[in-house]
């Protein structure tokens, strides 16, 4: 079984799109969205759900008035300013280190494990999907991640499919670094602007680090033609394969309102034949082909 983790350096490069065109042309593949912070690939695959389930990670400090002496403690050991004179702990302010319950010493400090969001397994029309919906302002995304992959595996293995195609994060935060770990190989979606360039760069290092394959997608790449010869040029120094340029075009929007991937919407299209073309390149790589 191989896993395809697509990234960007930055948010906005089309990732999503990308991999939504992708999942029309894979065959025996199941899908998972590990960009649970902003998980958006469900508006193009119209999962119908099939499992939810809720995903509990960290918890938040709560004072049983009970039992507290007001003794202060707990508010000179809080790095956070998370506990008011009146020892009531605010619920977003709390950072859920666990220290005012370790150090109180009446023991009147609480930490239960709380509800941070769901991951659900659904059917799309292309296969199998297992994705999650973080909670507003929540943390813990970077396990939340991890457990989506997890179960992503699992089902594979389950049905018997040969491909695991996954929308990662953007950016090197800890979603990322938990999106990368095992994967087979990695496309890095990058658009040819000055911040493009850079993100890309340290999502690149980011990959080198934990011995990922890296190919390197270039996308919207017409609306700076020297910028997407640069990046072309960092990846030929980095010894990395470039699948393909795609250009700008509005078609990926119009395909979006109306819940289609660009291939759906309009797969005649000069863009269609480029999105072939790239996933093509894609699993004819060296990492993909490997038994």
């Amino acid at each position: 079984m191989k896993e395809l983790v697509i990234l960007s350096g930055k948010g906005g490069t089309g990732k999503t799109s990308l991999t939504a065109a992708f999942a029309t042309l894979a065959t025996g593949c199941l899908l998972c969205d590990a960009d649970v912070d902003a998980a958006d690939l469900h508006l193009l695959m119209h999962p119908d759900i099939r499992k939810q389930t809720d995903f509990q990670g960290g918890g938040v400090a709560v004072i049983d008035p009970q039992r507290c002496t007001e003794c202060g403690t707990c508010i000179e050991m809080c790095r956070w300013s998370a506990i008011g004179t009146d020892f009531i702990v605010d619920e977003i302010g709390c950072e859920g280190c666990g220290v005012c319950v370790d150090f109180c010493p009446e023991q009147a400090i609480d930490f239960p494990i709380k509800t941070c969001g769901q991951w659900f397994i659904s059917d799309t029309r292309f296969g199998p999907m297992v994705h999650a919906r973080l909670g507003i302002a929540e943390e813990n995304s970077g396990k939340l991640v991890a457990l989506v992959r997890q179960q992503a595996r699992q089902l594979a293995e389950e049905r018997g499919l040969d491909l695991i195609l996954t929308d990662g994060p953007p950016g090197v935060g800890c979603p990322v670094i938990a999106s990368v770990g095992g994967a087979t190989s990695v496309v890095i979606v990058a658009e040819p602007t000055v911040s493009g360039i850079h993100d890309m760069g340290r999502a690149i290092e980011l990959c080198r680090h934990f011995k990922v394959p890296v190919m390197v997608c270039i996308n919207k790449f017409d609306l700076n033609p020297d910028n997407s010869e640069t990046i072309e040029r960092m990846a030929r120094e980095g010894g990395l394969p470039v699948v393909g340029r795609v250009p700008f075009d509005q078609a990926f929007t119009r395909a979006m309102v109306q819940g289609k991937t660009l291939l759906e919407f309009d797969g005649n299209s000069s863009t269609g034949e480029h999105l072939r073309q790239v996933w093509g390149k894609i699993m004819h790589t060296a990492a993909m082909t490997a038994e």
